[in-house]
């Protein structure tokens, strides 16, 4: 998809397009009325680790504890959704304002590993999240940062959530919908 982006802003000189590239999305919005409810089991750390927390799944498993990362398991680089969200915006007004294609990262740029997130979903929870250590997977890297530069230089645009808001944000919507957007 992105070729065909790049290729069509190069075959029209008037065409614009921001491409943002992203990883980890996640927090929900504020009032704990919008958040992430996936079906069947999460395929993602932060879901996965607060269906734990509200007791929908009895444990989280840990894929790995022998990368070279602060505590030896994977390094993410998470982004918050409403950061997200102000990233898209700026992009939009980028867009409106440039020619050409520009392929952009968001993130924060800093990583957490997989026993970091835990413990921040922990403390805004106040909940303990059981979890099993099992080894690596395959396809498994052990950290995966955003370079962040290009965004706060050409959209203007840096995070401003840090994993301790989407820790938080996530809490407070999980714990308000406790079965998701089930009708139980």
């Amino acid at each position: 998809m992105a070729l065909i982006i790049r290729d069509w802003a190069a075959s029209w000189k008037e065409a614009s397009a921001v491409l943002l590239r992203y990883f980890n999305p996640v927090g929900a919005d504020a009032s704990g009325r919008i958040g992430e409810d996936p079906n069947g089991i999460p395929n993602n750390l932060v879901p996965y680790i607060s269906q734990v927390a509200v007791g929908r799944l009895k444990h989280l498993n840990v894929f790995g504890t022998d990368y070279k990362t602060r505590d030896g398991t994977g390094e993410r680089d998470y982004i918050h959704v409403e950061d997200l969200a102000r990233a898209h915006l700026a992009a939009i007004q980028f867009s409106g304002t440039s020619k050409g294609c520009e392929a952009i990262n968001v993130g924060t740029g800093q990583g957490a590993t997989v026993l970091e997130m835990v413990k921040a979903f922990e403390h805004a929870s106040g909940r303990a999240v059981p979890y099993k250590i099992g080894p690596r997977r395959d396809g498994d890297v052990a950290r995966s940062l955003a370079a962040v530069d290009k965004a706060e230089r050409l959209l203007g645009w840096k995070a401003n959530l840090d994993v301790a808001d989407m820790c938080r944000t996530t809490w407070n919507w999980q714990s308000t919908n406790p079965n998701g957007y089930a009708q139980d």
